[in-house]
């Protein structure tokens, strides 16, 4: 099923999945485990991630990350999407590379942003590093993320995965956020 707002603006990337909506307990349970250092949920999550994002696994050649900014990696010291990727590989033949795909620099803070100013932030924030381009090129890319606001940072992803010769990229995360009034992640 495609979304009307995916139909009047199309994503860069082939296919979402997302396991729940970002609301009520999933967005406690994900707030716990990125910012209260909370992974005991990690294994549920993966799970999940596992059944929701089945046949889209199934289609990928390498699993990867949104990678995290070094200072907000350092700040956290964990990056909530390669942990999440993680427990996907554990169960399924898929390559995993955390850092097919880095940031260039740091954005700010996407909280309160619209999406047009989201979309602005990220762009040229990320690149696949010289010594990756070959792993890349004509591969089917399964990029994770821990929650889907807008859509701004998935799409930048994408964006530079295709450029850098992919041959396409799916997208499989925890949550959605389908209130947008509820954009404070």
């Amino acid at each position: 099923m495609i979304s009307a707002a995916a139909q009047a603006d199309p994503p860069v990337y082939r296919k979402a999945r997302a396991v729940a909506g970002y609301d009520g307990v999933m967005r406690k349970l994900i707030h716990d485990f990125k910012f209260r250092d909370r992974h005991e949920t990690r294994v549920l999550f993966g799970r999940w991630l596992l059944h929701t994002g089945f046949e889209l696994i199934q289609e990928a050649d390498i699993i990867t990350p949104v990678p995290l900014s070094r200072l907000r990696l350092l700040s956290r010291r964990f990056n909530q999407s390669a942990i999440l990727a993680c427990e996907i590989t554990k169960h399924h033949h898929a390559n995993f590379y955390p850092q097919i795909l880095i940031r260039t620099r740091r954005t700010k803070p996407q909280v309160g942003l619209t999406r047009a100013q989201r979309r602005k932030n990220v762009v040229g924030a990320f690149k696949v590093p010289k010594r990756h381009l070959e792993n890349v090129k004509d591969q089917k890319i399964l990029l994770i993320d821990d929650v889907i606001t807008t859509g701004a940072t998935i799409d930048a992803c994408a964006r530079t995965l295709l450029k850098a010769g992919a041959s396409h990229v799916d997208v499989l995360s925890l949550a959605r956020v389908t209130n947008t009034a509820a954009m404070s992640t």
